[in-house]
């Protein structure tokens, strides 16, 4: 579920942005009763997300418009596909155009993206997983999308779960000290992850107790004995330079998670237009 609250705010924020004092251009040709009709239309083969924000996006500019999507976020699309319609205002249509199609190329880009990763490991136990590694401002939007394209959401923000990182580790003295300390300070119910960059961190953060245990930038056969050490007494999440050509491979080793930052830090937007009828 999206936070509407919050999308309502993301939206607005990029609505101001790209508004600016007012459209010269659409202001100059028509009045705000002036009325028009749009078609939105997938140019590109993909995913859909983010349909409900850029509803909202022509919904919130003076005297508004009306917005039907003609597909459901999360649904396949192909080349030519209509996928929402628009109608009311010019003057709101033409304001919000630029801002929507941004949106929702860039929300289906991501699913899209997603979905390509899931579907190599879909004869594997692994999940498909984000990172933090998001626009600035967009978290709540590219995790959504990644979720629409089947994949699941690492945690939000630094709050909403205990993950120890190589330079926790560095500063604290080990994993064992972090480990030591970070229990000290949270309740007891709240498990860990570490990250770890070698077996001898696999054996260290298995002796504190780890619940979850990030394989960082591994090689495949030290990811397969890492699992094998392991021997399930933790869950495993592999991480670091995961590629399409390469996450089939790194699924066979047996992990149960497979974290991606591409997913969001370097996604190509889907190729979505609106055209007025």
């Amino acid at each position: 579920m999206l936070n509407l609250l919050a999308v309502t705010e993301i939206v607005k924020r990029a609505l101001e942005e790209d508004l600016g004092a007012g459209d010269l251009t659409s202001s100059a040709l028509f009045t705000p009763a002036d009325r028009g009709r749009g078609e939105i239309i997938a140019r590109q083969e993909g995913i859909i997300a983010g349909l409900p924000v850029a509803g909202l996006a022509f919904q919130m500019i003076p005297p508004g418009c009306t917005f039907t999507p003609l597909v459901t976020d999360g649904s396949q699309v192909p080349a030519g596909q209509r996928v929402a319609r628009v109608e009311g205002s010019l003057v709101a249509i033409l304001g919000a155009e630029r801002v929507a199609l941004n949106f929702l190329q860039r929300l289906s880009g991501i699913a899209t993206l997603t979905a390509r990763y899931v579907e190599q490991v879909k004869p594997y136990k692994a999940k498909i997983c984000d990172t933090r590694k998001t626009v600035p401002g967009l978290r709540l939007l590219d995790k959504y999308a990644v979720r629409m394209g089947g994949g699941v959401n690492h945690r939000l923000d630094l709050g909403d779960a205990v993950l120890l990182k190589d330079n926790h580790i560095k500063a604290a003295g080990s994993i064992t000290a972090a480990v030591a300390r970070i229990r000290r300070a949270i309740p007891l119910t709240t498990k860990i992850e570490v990250e770890v960059e070698n077996l001898a961190q696999v054996e260290e953060a298995l002796a504190a107790g780890m619940e979850l245990i990030m394989l960082d930038n591994m090689s495949l056969p030290e990811m397969r004995r890492a699992v094998e050490v392991i021997g399930g007494r933790a869950l495993v999440e592999a991480s670091g330079g995961i590629t399409l050509d390469r996450v089939a491979k790194v699924a066979a080793t047996g992990v149960d998670y497979i974290s991606v930052g591409a997913l969001t830090h370097s996604v190509a937007a889907l190729d979505v237009s609106l055209e007025l009828c």
